[in-house]
């Protein structure tokens, strides 16, 4: 009974992992396609108002200085990196919703390899969510380890 919760676990996290990467891919082409310009006017727009109220108002001011922060040097990365994130993860999540072999060891390697790069990114930023981010990619890695023995005794038993 607990194997089967653990694998409907895997199938959840990895589900969610394949979702995120929809958003990743999606959220970069928009960057791509949407110029720093019109981001900040959209912003501005949307914080004006709170930002008149209270100046220091912390989530406006937040969005506001992230928003005048984004040059287009930093909208070409960040349309790169989550194009190009959210594609890699998406295809690991196809190969192992399909149980293709090779797709469990890559997915370990991918998830290492995004949470190095999380946590040195924390590093500077101190941002919540990529620690939120970096222990679900670490919890999913757990799964998929499991997932993967679990198929490997299956395939010799």
């Amino acid at each position: 009974m607990q194997e089967k919760r653990l694998h409907q676990a895997f199938e959840i996290s990895v589900a969610l992992k394949g979702i995120h990467a929809l958003i990743e891919i999606l959220a970069g082409l928009f960057f791509y396609v949407v110029k720093s310009d019109t981001i900040l006017r959209w912003m501005n727009f949307l914080t004006q108002d709170e930002l008149r109220e209270d100046p220091r108002d912390f989530v406006a001011s937040h969005i506001m200085h992230a928003a005048q922060g984004f040059t287009g040097s930093t909208e070409a990365f960040y349309a790169f990196y989550l194009a190009s994130h959210g594609a890699i993860k998406l295809a690991l999540v196809i190969g192992l919703l399909k149980e293709k072999w090779i797709a469990f060891p890559l997915s370990l390697i991918a998830l290492g390899g995004f949470m190095a790069y999380q946590l040195y990114r924390y590093s500077y930023t101190h941002s919540t969510a990529l620690l939120v981010l970096t222990v679900f990619d670490l919890l999913v890695c757990g799964l998929v380890w499991h997932e993967w023995r679990t198929r490997a005794r299956q395939m010799r038993g």
